[in-house]
């Protein structure tokens, strides 16, 4: 620090926030203060609230912070560790290890807010990539370097999916797939659990995660978000990698930009979130991007406040996503799993252009059965299915089929369900429900398509 380094006096303290004020060399937007005091006190300039003074985050503890402290600036940026020496650990923004494995000799570190890629660096292309989970392939499938939303409300099932899909595509090329998973605002026991999972499993080596927990304050929340695209933009530029980008809750980004938004009394949009929101989104969407250099591919789960989809915070996730898998509560509590609601799920890849003109077939015509069957629930709910014309009630009872037939057995609920875990590949699910819409497993009550892998395991059992 120099002779010409930003020095300033903290004028306010709410929260998280901190409102500093400099009277000459003001400090640049998003450059680290610290005490003069204190050094282990760090403050990241975020906005200014004046003329001459800054809404500062606090990214540490507000116990030594009072009115009339005297702050300096360290004239850089929040920087964050990458490189391969944090695959297969847990760190935080800082790059302090959470998992008690010691300390992380990153070979770099690298500023936690970074520019978008240019235009022309950008590559577009569209290509599947198989999961093995049926309901997903079929009907809302994921393109390679796109991005795609899990929604759905509390306890429905969501971190479960996305950890599913994370264990399916690694293992499926471990060489070439590197992946970031970043927890936003989610329980320490669901992490916990997480990196017990991947290490069971052998997918831990090639996993970084990064965690700003629900107990976090709402700085540190916002943050792990940015500080793990970094990470991923480092292992898609530098490494050259294809990168699954994982985050668990992006609801939970929103809402920590929200609570900052309150402390510094911005006033809110007609939604009641921060006016900044839709700009909030876009400075990590628009990060996380396939280039010249590498793929990136986007997997987010997204709360849904009172299993509401229409909330302002979630809404403004829609415009960055390929492909949605909306979970079910009703789904959920019928016993069938993943519960996700087939009518209300789709993918921009599920065109005739993309996709096989098998796979188009069968999954607009299972989802044009789904559409009549809901007409005759009705019917059946009030007379019984007895009194259904022959035609319906054909129709009815393939569509049962197909719905159980959509739910599976994961490999990361074995120790759970008892049931192990199965991978379908998507020629094997499209000709499947191909065969029960041509009626070849009429003979078949409904029961027994649930937790199959293939129908194979039907005809062995016969």
């Amino acid at each position: 620090m120099g002779e010409l380094s930003s020095t300033g006096k903290v004028i306010g303290i709410n929260g998280s926030i901190v409102d500093v004020e400099f009277l000459e060399n003001m400090p640049r937007v998003n450059d680290l203060l610290t005490l003069e005091q204190d050094q282990e006190v760090k403050l990241l300039v975020y906005k200014s609230s004046s003329e001459k003074s800054f809404y500062c985050i606090n990214l540490t503890t507000a116990i030594s912070i009072a009115r009339g402290a005297t702050v300096v600036s360290l004239e850089r940026e929040l920087r964050t560790p990458v490189g391969e020496q944090i695959l297969g650990r847990i760190v935080d923004i800082f790059g302090r290890p959470r998992d008690g494995k010691g300390p992380i000799n990153a070979s770099e570190m690298r500023p936690v807010f970074r520019p978008t890629p240019e235009y022309e660096d950008i590559q577009s292309k569209i290509e599947l990539l198989e999961t093995g989970i049926k309901v997903v392939d079929l009907f809302a499938p994921l393109i390679r370097g796109g991005k795609t939303g899990l929604f759905g409300g509390s306890g429905v099932g969501k971190t479960v999916l996305l950890t599913e899909i994370l264990h399916n595509i690694i293992n499926k090329d471990k060489e070439k797939n590197m992946s970031v998973f970043c927890g936003v605002g989610e329980r320490t026991r669901e992490g916990h659990e997480l990196f017990l999972e991947l290490q069971k499993s052998d997918v831990l080596p090639y996993v970084s995660l990064m965690f700003g927990a629900m107990g976090e304050s709402p700085s540190i929340r916002f943050l792990t978000a940015h500080a793990a695209a970094t990470v991923a933009e480092y292992f898609r530029d530098d490494l050259g990698k294809n990168v699954l980008f994982f985050i668990d809750n992006m609801f939970r980004f929103a809402q920590a930009g929200n609570e900052l938004s309150l402390l510094m009394n911005t006033i809110p949009s007609e939604g009641g979130y921060q006016a900044t929101l839709a700009s909030e989104m876009a400075s990590i969407h628009e990060r996380l991007v396939s280039t010249t250099r590498g793929d990136v591919t986007t997997i987010e789960a997204i709360y849904l406040p009172a299993d509401d989809i229409l909330d302002q915070g979630v809404q403004s996730i829609y415009d960055y996503l390929n492909s949605a898998i909306v979970l079910s509560r009703n789904i959920y509590q019928e016993g069938r799993f993943p519960a996700i609601d087939i009518m209300s799920s789709g993918s921009s890849a599920l065109n005739p252009e993309v996709v096989s003109p098998l796979h188009y077939y069968v999954s607009v015509e299972a989802q044009s059965l789904m559409k009549k069957a809901e007409s005759l629930e009705r019917i059946v709910s009030l007379v019984g299915e007895a009194e259904l014309s022959d035609e319906d009630k054909v129709t009815y009872q393939r569509v049962h089929k197909i719905k159980n037939f959509m739910t599976q057995s994961f490999s990361v609920t074995e120790e759970q369900t008892g049931r192990p875990g199965s991978y379908v590949p998507l020629a094997t699910t499209v000709q499947d429900v191909k065969d029960i819409i041509d009626g070849k497993y009429d003979d078949l009550s409904e029961d027994k398509f649930l937790y199959i892998g293939s129908a194979q395991e039907l005809r062995n059992k016969k």
